[in-house]
């Protein structure tokens, strides 16, 4: 099985979601979805580094890599998640080549980082440090969140760290950091994403972008700009439109329920 960062050197397009919700049943129905990839997030929901070992070992079952979107760039919090074995994290917010360099090596072992050495999960808690070492030099997958206008005008250095494997847009937070939150439409939205494209294509990067919408025509939107790490949806809202769509389909076929 070719393994994501194959597929990512191979500029494939690969195709993974958000997990918030912090139940085991959750990453197991999602990671049985065919996706490439799928992000435990411990900045926007109330998951654990306990909770979110169980769904790494969940979501490795299925043959899909488990990436987590750590809260903060914080190199304990990086060594954690990467020791319970995570494939590789996405940072939130940065806005710089030197954000972007500590997160490079938080993920790493000397001598291409900072990280230290623990025997935990990844390392079959001892069993086989020589074997995770080599998959975390060639493997392991270090995403810089895009979510602000600062990195949008820096994007240039940020792609240059050497380790940074691709880049995700955040478009609620960048849009957020122009005085518009949640309006993509807006002149100055599709500025910075124009750029981001001019940047991206110019540097070869991997790009990312997390369509929150869980309709599949935002996606394919995407899919023809050209993107290429694509995060479809978030696991509450793939629950919550399931639920509205089919009670506004009993609204117009049962006009005379009460809802």
């Amino acid at each position: 099985m070719k393994n994501l960062k194959d597929k990512i050197k191979n500029n494939e397009l690969t195709i993974g979601s958000w997990i918030t919700i912090g139940n085991p049943i959750i990453a197991e129905i999602m990671a049985q979805s065919d996706y490439d990839w799928l992000t435990i997030d411990m900045e926007h929901s109330a998951i654990t580094l306990d909770i979110a070992q169980d769904l790494i070992r969940i979501i490795e079952l299925y043959n899909v890599t488990p990436l987590v979107r750590v809260g903060t760039n914080d190199p304990n919090i990086i060594k954690r998640v990467m020791d319970a074995g995570a494939g590789g994290v996405i940072v939130p917010m940065v806005n710089s080549a030197q954000q972007a360099e500590d997160a490079v090596q938080a993920v790493k072992y000397p001598p291409l980082g900072i990280r230290g050495v623990g025997l935990a999960r990844a390392q079959k808690y001892g069993m086989d440090f020589e074997g995770y070492q080599k998959w975390n030099q060639e493997s392991s997958l270090v995403i810089v969140q895009i979510e602000h206008i600062d990195a949008v005008n820096n994007m240039e250095s940020i792609l240059a760290v050497d380790g940074v494997d691709g880049f995700i847009v955040g478009p609620y937070d960048l849009s957020g950091s122009l005085g518009v939150p949640g309006y993509f439409e807006r002149p100055e939205m599709l500025k910075a994403l124009e750029t981001v494209k001019k940047v991206s294509n110019k540097k070869n990067a991997l790009s990312g972008y997390h369509v929150v919408d869980t309709a599949f025509e935002p996606f394919e939107q995407k899919v023809h700009e050209g993107y290429k790490f694509i995060a479809h949806g978030i696991d509450i809202l793939f629950l919550a439109h399931g639920c509205k769509h089919f009670f506004r389909n009993v609204k117009k076929s049962h006009q005379d329920i009460n809802l």
